[in-house]
């Protein structure tokens, strides 16, 4: 099944519009991944996202929006997620007016409130919205950190991923009108079961290397210098090599670079590193880590390569 294009909406014509639209707001991408997203919305098939923090997962979603003029809708997923907080509610408070409207009216009793359980009672949240919002308008459905939640919410999340509708007893079945773009992403905090991933595309975002981290630096600090760039990602290079607890991903790096113009730094020494590890590393024994090497011949290997 491909995606319907409509006339209004700004569509993906190839993989090199998909790596051109998102340079344009900032996302850095390499063909692979360009490849892939490319297919997810040509297909309409949900995107799969796994990577380690930081590696960009979730701002590729709201990328992809801007790029395809769509309406970002993000579920943040946690332990205890339910399908009132996912899916939908009943708006009770307006439902009992209802019914002491009813009586007020002089509804006959046995008739009292059928009307209550009807699609003008529901309370959207996220997937629901996803899902009845229609043509010319489009969505794109971010389920963020999708591990972070229970199995038994995984699995409701089938039969959206499959047919990208939602099941509601009281009413029946919503079917999308134009199916949402779909992406999710994870950190693997947990395994996920393989019926979820078979209804998706798959692509394991890693740590940029040396030349696309520096082309991500460039286009996400406007006005940094070329030498300061490529110091800043030289230096994460590096100590994504180290024995760390938690390695710092691209949105650090950026971070750090934002850091370092703010300070009205030119160019980096260990004593700025020193003072800004803070930035980069999360972790007390990382930061001390670091602080134990002799930074000073580190700067200087990164000043040669």
């Amino acid at each position: 099944m491909l995606c319907p294009k409509g006339p209004d909406q700004m569509a993906f014509d190839s993989i090199e519009h998909v790596m051109e639209r998102c340079a344009q707001f900032g996302y850095v991408m390499d063909r692979t991944l360009a490849t892939t997203v490319y297919l997810a919305t040509r297909l309409c098939k949900p995107l799969f996202l796994e990577g380690e923090p930081g590696v960009g997962k979730t701002e590729l979603a709201k990328v992809m929006a801007l790029a395809q003029g769509a309406e970002l809708i993000r579920l943040q997923c946690h332990e205890g997620l339910d399908v009132a907080t996912a899916v939908y509610e009943w708006n009770y408070p307006r439902q009992m007016l209802e019914i002491r409207l009813q009586e007020a009216r002089g509804v006959e009793r046995t008739h009292i409130g059928e009307s209550i359980f009807s699609p003008s009672f529901l309370l959207e949240r996220p997937l629901l919205k996803a899902i009845r919002i229609a043509p010319p308008r489009r969505a794109l459905l971010l389920i963020d950190e999708i591990d972070r939640s229970d199995e038994e919410f995984e699995a409701y999340l089938l039969e959206l991923l499959s047919d990208f509708q939602i099941s509601i007893p009281e009413i029946g079945t919503i079917k999308a009108v134009e199916p949402p773009l779909v992406v999710l992403t994870s950190n693997r905090t947990r395994a996920l079961h393989d019926a979820l991933k078979r209804r998706c595309l798959y692509h394991w975002i890693d740590y940029p290397d040396f030349a696309r981290e520096t082309a991500i630096v460039r286009a996400r600090v406007p006005g940094i210098a070329q030498r300061l760039a490529a110091q800043v990602c030289g230096f994460m290079q590096w100590l994504r090599t180290q024995d760390l607890q938690k390695s710092p991903g691209a949105a650090e790096t950026v971070d750090w670079a934002r850091a370092l113009i703010a300070l009205g730094i030119g160019e980096l020494d260990p004593a700025t590193i020193t003072d800004t590890l803070g930035w980069i590393l999360k972790d007390r024994a990382d930061i001390a880590t670091i602080r134990n090497h002799d930074l000073t011949a580190v700067v200087d290997r990164i000043a040669l390569a």
